[in-house]
């Protein structure tokens, strides 16, 4: 398949969480997903290990039972405090962006399991645990990977959306895609094509609000 006409900064900038503009009703080749993950498979791998496992769910009984339990984990985390909807309350312009991201997780929480692909990627871990403290030379070794695959959708006209969400019930979603002891989940990433014509980059804080030269 020919790839949209991006440069690689228009590629980095606009290729956004999707949630609303899934089309649920179109479906997506696996062909087009094999392509994405043959992308996703040149990220950086900690010494090269290569632990990476991707888990591609099509099978619609399978996407039902995973959309309810992140259905769950959805209700959970829009009525805790650190839902996206109520960051910034005191800060109108921001508190309006927040309401419409939490508006397009409650609509994913309802639909994830009507999104035609869901790919799972997930780690086989050394020593089949993971490690007490800080894991990211774990995670780095796959989560790389995972951008890169929803880059390699953008240019090919799919949508995508990173969520981990679905992780509060992590072992019930291992039951349901059989995996094994050992292989971990890092995220859960719906992939559709997408309604509409484009995406803008998203508004960000200055970076000088956020760099920090030699020391903080």
């Amino acid at each position: 398949m020919t790839t949209l006409p991006l440069s690689p900064d228009e590629l980095l900038t606009t290729t956004r969480s999707v949630r609303k503009r899934l089309d649920l009703t179109r479906p997506v080749p696996l062909e087009l997903v094999r392509q994405c993950l043959e992308i996703a498979l040149q990220a950086p791998s900690g010494s090269n290990r290569q632990a990476w496992h991707w888990i591609v769910v099509t099978e619609v009984d399978q996407r039902k039972a995973i959309g309810e339990f992140y259905r769950r984990a959805v209700a959970e985390y829009l009525a805790s405090d650190g839902s996206a909807a109520k960051l910034f309350a005191d800060e109108p312009a921001r508190a309006a962006v927040q309401r419409r991201v939490g508006s397009s997780v409650a609509w994913l929480g309802e639909h994830m399991g009507d999104v035609p692909v869901l790919v799972i990627p997930c780690l086989r871990l050394a020593s089949g645990s993971l490690p007490q403290g800080n894991q990211a030379d774990v995670w780095g070794s796959l989560l790389p990977a995972v951008w890169n695959y929803m880059l390699a959708a953008r240019a090919r006209g799919l949508g995508s959306a990173w969520t981990t969400l679905h992780l509060e019930y992590e072992e019930a979603v291992a039951g349901i895609i059989e995996l094994p002891d050992g292989v971990r989940q890092g995220a859960l990433i719906p992939t559709a094509y997408y309604t509409g014509t484009s995406f803008r980059p998203a508004a960000r804080v200055p970076l000088d609000e956020v760099l920090h030269l030699n020391r903080w």
